[in-house]
This record gives C-alpha cells, sequence and structure tokens, in this order.
C-alpha cells in the first residue's frame, strides 16, 4: 500500500531535476532578486528550456504534458529558491494551458510556440480595481464589431503586468454575472494597451506587479479562448491548478526556512549549549514538521484530483491552498522566530520568504473564498 502515497520514480527525477536547477539558477541569485527588484527573465527563459514553461501543456502544442502533481513537484522545488520566480513561471503556465485547453487550433499555433519556450511569457488577467474576491462582477468590457471585439476596461494586480507579452483576459461580452463573461488573448503591442506604474509590493520583489489598461483595443474575435459567454468557467478552470501551484510555493519556501531553522539551531549556542537540545526548540521543530507534512499530503491527493478531472476536484484544490498557504506562513513565521534578531535582518534569507509567502494566502482565491467553497460543496451534499 505505501507506494500509492508516494511519488514514483520519474516523479522523483523530475523533482531532482527542478532541485537542481533551483540550486543552480535561482537560490545564488535571489536576494539580489528581492533587494533590486531585477525581474531574472533568462532565468524564466532558461527554466523553458527543461520544459516548465509549458508543464501541463500538451505535447502536440509543444508542452511537456505532465499531470497537476508534477507541476506542483517543480513549483515546490524552485520556490525552495524563490517563490516570487517560481510564483511567476506558475502563472504563465496557466496563461499557457488555458489557450492549450480552450483555444481553438489556430490560436493555439499562433501563441504557444513562443509561450512554451518563454520567448512570449503570459499572464491571467481577472481582478479588476473594483472586483477581487467577487470576480464574477468584472466591468472591463468587450463589444462586437464585425470579425473584433472592442475592449475598454482596467485589470488590477496582474504578474507581469508591462513585462509580458501576452495577456489571458476576461471580459464582459453578455449579461451580468459570470455567464455573460469570455476570455480573449490580447497581445502586449496592440493599440490602446497602457500599463500602470509597477507595484510598490511587500514581497514578490523579483516579479513585476502592474495595472493593465484597455482603451478601445481592437482584439480579433479569433483570438477568443473558448465560445462567447464561457469565459468565467475557463478562468476557474485555471484557478484549480494555479491553487495547486501556489500552496506548492509555499511548500517549497516553508520547508527552505524549516531547513534553515534545523541548521541555525543546532550551531547557535546559548547557555552552554546548542539552542536545539532545548526541548521547546525541540517541540517547535516537530509542529513545523507535521503541520508542513500533512498539508504536502493533502495538496499532492488534490493535485492527482486536478489532473483526473474528480468530480470534488475543486473542493480539494481550495482545502489545500487554504491549508499550505496558512501553514507555510506559519511555518516561516516560527523559523524567523528561531533564527532571534538575526531572522529580521536581510542577512538571512528568512525574513524574503517571511515577505514573499504573506500574499499566497490573498491571490488565487483568498482563503476566505477558499473556505466558502469547502463549506459550499459540504453543504450541498
Amino acid at each position: 500500500m505505501t507506494d500509492q502515497f508516494d511519488l514514483t520514480e520519474e516523479q522523483r527525477a523530475i523533482q531532482d531535476m527542478a532541485a537542481k536547477f533551483t540550486a543552480d539558477a535561482i537560490t545564488p541569485h535571489a536576494a539580489e532578486w528581492d533587494e533590486q527588484h531585477i525581474f531574472p527573465r533568462e532565468t524564466v527563459r532558461a527554466a523553458a528550456a527543461l520544459g516548465f514553461g509549458g508543464i501541463y501543456v500538451s505535447e502536440d502544442a509543444g508542452g511537456i504534458g505532465l499531470g497537476r502533481l508534477e507541476a506542483a513537484l517543480i513549483m515546490e522545488a524552485m520556490a525552495y529558491g524563490c517563490p516570487s520566480t517560481s510564483a511567476f513561471i506558475s502563472i504563465h503556465n496557466m496563461a499557457a494551458w488555458m489557450i492549450d485547453r480552450f483555444g481553438p487550433a489556430d490560436l493555439k499555433a499562433r501563441y504557444l510556440p513562443s509561450m512554451v519556450v518563454c520567448e512570449k511569457i503570459g499572464s491571467y488577467c481577472l481582478t479588476e480595481p473594483g472586483s477581487g474576491s467577487d470576480a464574477a462582477a468584472l466591468k472591463t468590457k468587450a463589444v462586437r464589431d464585425g470579425d473584433h471585439y472592442v475592449v475598454s476596461g482596467s485589470k488590477a494586480f496582474i504578474s507581469g503586468g508591462g513585462e509580458n507579452e501576452v495577456y489571458v483576459v476576461m471580459v464582459r461580452t453578455g449579461e451580468d454575472g459570470p455567464k455573460g463573461i469570455s476570455c480573449l488573448v490580447i497581445d502586449k503591442d496592440m493599440p490602446g494597451v497602457t500599463f500602470g506604474a509597477q507595484e510598490r509590493k511587500l514581497g514578490w520583489h523579483s516579479q513585476p506587479t502592474a495595472q493593465v489598461n484597455f482603451d478601445g483595443v481592437r482584439v480579433p474575435v479569433a483570438n477568443r479562448v473558448g465560445a462567447e459567454g464561457e469565459g468565467f468557467r475557463i478562468a476557474m478552470a485555471g484557478l484549480d491548478g494555479g491553487r495547486l501551484n501556489i500552496g506548492a510555493c509555499s511548500l517549497g519556501g516553508a520547508q527552505r526556512c524549516l531547513d534553515e531553522a534545523v541548521r541555525y539551531t543546532k550551531e547557535r549556542r546559548q547557555f552552554g549549549q546548542p539552542i536545539a537540545d532545548f526541548q521547546s526548540i525541540q517541540f517547535t521543530l516537530a509542529d513545523m514538521e507535521t503541520e508542513l507534512q500533512a498539508a504536502r499530503m493533502l495538496l499532492y491527493a488534490a493535485a492527482v484530483k486536478v489532473t483526473k478531472g474528480a468530480p470534488d476536484k475543486t473542493k480539494f484544490a481550495a482545502m489545500a491552498k487554504r491549508l499550505a498557504t496558512d501553514t507555510g506562513s506559519s511555518v516561516v513565521d516560527r523559523a524567523l522566530q528561531l533564527h532571534g534578531g538575526y531572522g529580521y535582518l536581510q542577512d538571512y534569507p528568512i525574513e524574503r520568504f517571511w515577505r514573499d509567502l504573506r500574499v499566497h494566502r490573498i491571490l488565487e482565491g483568498t482563503n476566505e473564498i477558499m473556505r466558502m467553497i469547502t463549506s459550499r460543496e459540504l453543504l450541498r451534499q
């Protein structure tokens, strides 16, 4: 029975490859990216050279066609070095997958070859200045005009805003509510696309974030993903995977901080002995490990459900996202406490992870919304 709850040899190989890439290409540079607000585009391209630009894009479309568990393993491994960069790559994967899964053949042929190699990077545009958790209330309008849509409105908190070339945008083509929403692929260089100033954020400094504005942008109808009115369903399907990935980024960041805390408490001496010899420290470390492993098991189980299209996949993705991101924050917070005053200094990596992981409880659906999804499914039974 044990192998049912373990990774396959292939999954371990993928995990090892991602861990090695992270150790070589991400971890040594992450502190500098954070401090200098550097967007490591070349590192993202290097990740794409390993297939990480199209993890669950089909092989027919140039991706590596893996499942959601494999994707989570890759995101977790990369977040061990830099959660901000790993999450950025996750969002690009979500955008590419939506085009692959729901887009017509012509659209896939035009966009995916350059996206899977991260020559062009994709952003996911759902949130607006006035609609966050209430995503179905979005107001960005797309009015049909012959073989084009004319798009007007704004999207807020867009990862890659101003830098990325491709924007997968949820727009209102019909009635109020979820049924009037469609999905369009919009290029950075289409006339009328502009960007707000880069947001000044608590964390996630290695990736650009900005408002994206559409002022009468003419978008070909051929750039629509799915049928008119299917946009909200497509956006939510993307979020099942996005939630797993952001949970995995929390697991990877928290694992790094737990490892740092174990190392530090063995080296740090107070009252004539390593602080790891104190029972209170041992109990704290034990709780961090137990909670992290429990969150990981739930996330991996949810990933398998999303890959298989299980009927309870959305509930499990929501539960796993909630638990992994809350646990990740909590583990990093305790790791900082175990480092004492040193944990608060930028000379140590802990404070960066503390800042980076905080936003995971907000994006891809706040953890309050995750609780709503879970309870709604429970009460529907």
